[in-house]
Parts: structure tokens; C-alpha cells; sequence
């Protein structure tokens, strides 16, 4: 695993061989990370990253200077490996959370800029996980909700949908809370 832009730029990390996860491939993560340049400035973003797997992602938008980023991953061993590589590195903004990814959103009281998910693709309750971001509360207003899946699932009719990005076989759907805040409150 490598991490692709900011301070820790071309830092390749060692995934040990128990990992049964699937990194998100370099491409797709620098083609997501372009784009979300673009509209948000990572020194002001709190990011909440699901399904951490290795932390890719949240290793990602730390090293560009993300303000806070919480990433959920339910498996110790993941969680434990994820936590060495943020000590490791001397990253403060992390906070590792083992739980339950669905779990810890219906119970989080805490408001992001960012949600990223990347669950098993053949996840059951895939579908439904846009709904449940959005049911929580836990995005503010104009805040991006990222969901990386395969072929096999199309949210393009979601009334948050905002644009999807395809990189081979990973997909990336976007969706945007366009509440006010009294609504969302």
C-alpha cells in the first residue's frame, strides 16, 4: 500500500499477509483525490472513513491535511495494523474506532464533511447504506457522501446522487446533503 500525495507522499506501507481486504487500487484513490480537491480544502474537512480495511483512505486524506478523520473498521487485526501505522508515522488527526461500521453510524453523534465507505462489494445491505448515511445526520450540510462498490450496484437514482467515477472495476458514487442545517438538526 502507498500513500499517493501530501506529506507522506510516497510512503509504502506493508500490508501484512492475514488481509483479506481489497486496497483501493492507486488510481482510482489519486483520480478521488483530484476530484475532491476541487471542492473541498482538507485543512478545514473532518472525515469519517468506513470499512478502514488497511486505512488507505484515511492515511490518504491525513497526509493531505485533513482536520480529523475517525475511520471504523469492525476487524481487530485490521484495526490493530492501522493503529501501529498511525503511531508508526506520528499522525495525530487519526482516531482509530474498532466497531461496527452501520452500528457506529446509527449511535455517532459527531458531523462530518466527508463520509467514505468502501464495504465488501457482495456486502448485504449495500443498498441501503447511502439511506442510512443520510438517515444519521452525521454529514453536514454540502458535505460528500463516497461510496466505492463494484459494477454490480447503480445509485444513480438516489435523491442525494450526485456523479459517479468508474476506474476499472472500482466505482466511486457520490452524493451530496443538500439539507439545510435545521433540517438535518
Amino acid at each position: 500500500m502507498r500513500i499517493i500525495g501530501g506529506e507522506y507522499k510516497a510512503r509504502i506501507i506493508p500490508v501484512p499477509r492475514y488481509f483479506r481486504a481489497r486496497p483501493t487500487t492507486d488510481t482510482a484513490k489519486e483520480s478521488l483525490f483530484n476530484i475532491l480537491a476541487n471542492y473541498f480544502d482538507f485543512k478545514k474537512t473532518r472525515i469519517l472513513d468506513l470499512f478502514s480495511g488497511t486505512g488507505s483512505i484515511a492515511l490518504e486524506f491525513a497526509s493531505r491535511g485533513a482536520k480529523q478523520v475517525s475511520l471504523v473498521e469492525i476487524n481487530g487485526r485490521y484495526a490493530g495494523f492501522i493503529h501501529q501505522t498511525v503511531s508508526r508515522l506520528g499522525i495525530s488527526q487519526i482516531q482509530v474506532i474498532r466497531a461496527d461500521a452501520l452500528k457506529f453510524i446509527r449511535n455517532a453523534s459527531e458531523r462530518f464533511d466527508i463520509i467514505f465507505a468502501d464495504p465488501p462489494y457482495d456486502m448485504q445491505g449495500i443498498e441501503i447504506l447511502p439511506d442510512e448515511v443520510f438517515k444519521s445526520g452525521l454529514l453536514l450540510k454540502e458535505g460528500w457522501f463516497i461510496l466505492e462498490h463494484g459494477r454490480a450496484h447503480d445509485f444513480s437514482g438516489h435523491p442525494n446522487f450526485f456523479q459517479m467515477r468508474k476506474y476499472g472495476s472500482v466505482h466511486f458514487t457520490m452524493f451530496v446533503n443538500r439539507e439545510s442545517e435545521e433540517e438535518s438538526e
